[in-house]
């Protein structure tokens, strides 16, 4: 599903070829963001993913709590994945984006970086529930982190962005059968983030 992304006064649209991408850097009002943050940081019940890399299972560098409808279980890297029930904060956020993006979402994976050593490596948002043309609403709180995208076949094809506290950036159209992304890890001082990916899972996909 391709969507009309309308912009934010303060938004813009990458130019990435074969991308659908729409940035708003300050979504979020600070006060807003940092009582999420803080809610956020106490409530969800975080822990740590087992991922296969490389043909071993390995301990996710983050935190992470799958949120959502009872029927969105998620399969990542050879794991099913049975979401936590909504949490206010998360549900009233979902609404927002929902009347916003005029799109549903019924999951969002919470991600909490604790430190500049915690990361996400390169990949795309591809799995067969999510369809072939996934709206992914990523929302980010706290410290400043780099955001990589990078062309399957053309490596010359990138961009960084820059993802502050209380931006939205949102991946739609053909961006995850084109390109892949990740969060690099960072050697200077930084604080926790949180990132939130909403995102729809359709059961009826699941291999």
């Amino acid at each position: 599903m391709t969507i009309p992304l309308p912009l934010a006064a303060n938004g813009h649209n990458t130019s990435l070829p074969g991308a659908h991408l729409d940035y708003r850097p300050a979504w979020l009002a600070g006060a807003e963001a940092d009582a999420l943050l803080d809610a956020l940081r106490s409530s969800l019940p975080w822990s740590v993913h087992r991922i296969r890399m490389f043909g071993r299972v390995v301990d996710s560098p983050r935190l992470s709590a799958w949120v959502g409808d009872a029927e969105a279980v998620y399969r990542y890297s050879g794991t099913d994945f049975t979401p936590h029930p909504w949490t206010a904060a998360l549900s009233g956020l979902r609404l927002r984006l929902q009347d916003e993006l005029d799109t549903p979402f019924n999951s969002v994976l919470a991600n909490l970086y604790r430190d500049g050593r915690d990361a996400m490596g390169w990949h795309s948002d591809d799995e067969p529930e999510l369809g072939p043309r996934p709206v992914i609403a990523s929302v980010s709180l706290g410290a400043a982190r780099r955001f990589l995208l990078k062309h399957r076949q053309d490596p010359a094809l990138r961009s960084a962005l820059t993802l502050p506290h209380g931006s939205l950036l949102v991946m739609a159209g053909d961006t995850q059968r084109h390109y892949r992304h990740a969060l690099p890890r960072t050697a200077r001082p930084v604080g926790p983030r949180i990132n939130l990916t909403f995102r729809w899972i359709d059961p009826a996909r699941r291999r």
